[in-house]
């Protein structure tokens, strides 16, 4: 359980959010949701947009979490994951990815957007390459 001090009231509206060109992805712009701050560092939210389409695959990594699900808003997405192979992910898409699942972005639309949920808030990435 989580004390007063780890869980605070947290609202954001569509105007208040900002879209960054920072994180783990240089093809991506982020947009922090709060949770992170809001939770105490326990919980992710944040919606990941193409900053154009993405026709490069790039390199098999894997995230650090207990949990890690996305939620296509816009357009699509194709991932390669170990053991499970390419899969096509269009607006409305639901994906719940097991922890430690090796996976590949393959390529994207450029209006493609998520919403990404994980836990623990702040993960480390292992590229898988080699």
């Amino acid at each position: 359980v989580m004390s007063d001090a780890e869980n605070k009231f947290m609202l954001q509206t569509e105007a208040d959010g900002k879209f960054e060109e920072r994180g783990l992805r240089d093809y991506f712009s982020y947009r922090d949701l709060g949770m992170l701050e809001a939770t105490g560092g326990r919980v992710m939210a944040q919606i990941n947009r193409a900053r154009g389409a993405v026709t490069e695959e790039g390199g098999k990594h894997h995230h650090v979490v207990d949990f890690q699900m996305n939620y296509v808003l816009k357009g699509w997405a194709k991932m390669n994951f170990e053991g499970i192979g390419e899969v096509l992910m269009e607006a409305g898409t639901s994906m719940h990815m097991p922890p430690g699942i090796k996976h590949t972005f393959v390529a994207c639309s450029e209006d493609f957007e998520t919403l990404e949920i994980c836990l623990p808030g702040d993960f480390p990435t292992v590229e898988d390459d080699g």
